[in-house]
C-alpha cells in the first residue's frame, strides 16, 4: 500500500509528464491507471517480455536481468527504463543496488481489456473444434467404407 507521500510524489511526476505532452498515466481516485498503448508498446519487444518473465519469479538486479542476453548493461538498462515508464516494473533502492520488481497492475488492465473479446475467440475455437471433429468423423467413415469394400 502506498503512503500519501508516495502517491503525492507520483502525482507530481505524472503532472510533469503531462506538461511534456507524454501522458502515460492518469491519476484517478488516488490510483494509477496505466495507458494500454504504452503497456503494449513495452510488451511488443521479446527482450522486455523475457525480463518480465524473469521478474515474475522474484526481484532481480539489472546485472542479474542482463545475464541471459547477449547485450550490454546499458542496453538492458534502456529496456528496463521502457518497462518502468510503462509501469510494468519498479526499481527499489537498497544500498548500491537497485533491485527491480514486477508491477502487475498494467498487466491486469491488459487482461481486463482482452477479456472483453473472450466470447468472440471462444466461439471461434468452439466452431473450429466442431469442424475438426466432423473431419475426423468423415475420415473414419471413409476408412471404414474402404475396409468393407475390400
Amino acid at each position: 500500500m502506498k503512503s500519501n507521500g508516495e502517491i503525492g510524489a507520483q502525482a507530481d511526476r505524472l503532472q510533469r509528464r503531462e506538461s511534456t505532452g507524454s501522458v502515460s498515466f492518469v491519476l484517478v481516485n488516488n490510483l494509477v491507471n496505466y495507458d494500454l498503448n504504452e503497456t503494449f508498446a513495452a510488451l511488443a519487444n521479446a527482450t522486455r517480455r523475457a525480463i518480465l518473465a524473469r521478474l515474475a519469479d522474484g526481484e532481480a538486479t539489472v546485472k542479474e536481468l542482463a545475464e541471459p542476453f547477449e547485450m550490454s548493461l546499458p542496453a538492458v538498462s534502456r529496456h528496463i527504463r521502457v518497462l518502468e515508464s510503462a509501469g510494468l516494473i519498479e526499481q527499489g533502492q537498497r544500498a548500491q543496488f537497485r533491485p527491480c520488481t514486477i508491477n502487475a497492475a498494467p498487466l491486469e488492465e491488459v487482461s481486463a481489456w482482452a477479456e472483453q473479446y473472450r466470447t468472440i475467440w471462444q466461439g471461434r475455437f468452439d466452431r473450429m473444434d466442431n469442424y475438426v471433429s466432423s473431419l475426423q468423423t468423415q475420415d473414419l467413415q471413409t476408412k471404414e467404407k474402404d475396409r468393407t469394400e475390400q
